[in-house]
């Protein structure tokens, strides 16, 4: 009954202040018939991604797992004329419905898409640092790595997002045998302890069930 309401309230607020166009929608169906896990960001999460990077004012923004390309055209979106968006992806179904998803929303001028594994090409950003703003969204038990990156590669004022962090509450067991369940909770509590990171966490409920995610706030 709770997923069911769940799906009803996304739906409801999706249908007034989201709107989904053909391109997205396009993303969203090419990913599937790819075969490409159901993981792409909710409408609603897509438009969260894009105002976050807009009320930033964000000029350049890094995101760490690319999937079908879904929520990189939400936050490429947002990017002023001259902006950059570089995505990682270690997966080349990935990548390449991705590329084509990319291409049909007509963001390949601000769009640059990185194959392999996200450890071995984020030493190579350094020269297009410091970013704006970097959504984390790719393999869990690699979050803490990402984080240090993350911090690597912004500026006092950046905004760093992970998703999918509460794992269906699962991320409240300290003994979980999960790689994935303590990847997320080193990487909050790195966040946490970090100095230079003012941070919250929400948990989100909807039509993809129920998870979460980590805001933080680069302060210096």
């Amino acid at each position: 009954m709770a997923q069911q309401t769940w799906t009803a309230v996304d739906a409801y607020f999706g249908g007034l202040l989201v709107e989904e166009d053909e391109a997205l929608k396009a993303a969203a169906s090419a990913g599937e018939a790819a075969g490409l896990p159901a993981h792409q960001v909710a409408p609603n999460q897509g438009k969260l991604l894009n105002l976050l990077a807009r009320i930033r004012g964000a000029r350049t923004i890094l995101e760490i797992g690319t999937l079908g390309g879904y929520s990189t055209i939400w936050l490429a979106r947002a990017l002023p004329a001259g902006g950059r968006l570089v995505t990682l992806e270690v997966d080349e179904r990935c990548a390449d419905t991705a590329a084509a998803n990319i291409a049909r929303a007509g963001l390949e001028d601000r769009v640059e898409i990185r194959r392999g594994r996200a450890v071995d090409l984020l030493p190579g950003l350094t020269g297009l640092a410091p970013f704006d703003l970097v959504f984390i969204d790719a393999d869990k038990p690699s979050n803490p790595v990402y984080l240090e990156w993350a911090l690597a590669l912004t500026r006092p004022g950046s905004v760093i997002v992970g998703d999918n962090v509460v794992r269906d509450g699962a991320v409240v067991d300290p003994a979980s045998t999960d790689p994935r369940v303590q990847g997320v909770r080193r990487f909050t509590e790195l966040v946490a302890e970090h100095p230079r990171l003012s941070a919250t966490a929400l948990q989100t409920v909807g039509g993809k069930g129920y998870d979460g995610f980590v805001m933080a706030l680069v302060t210096d």
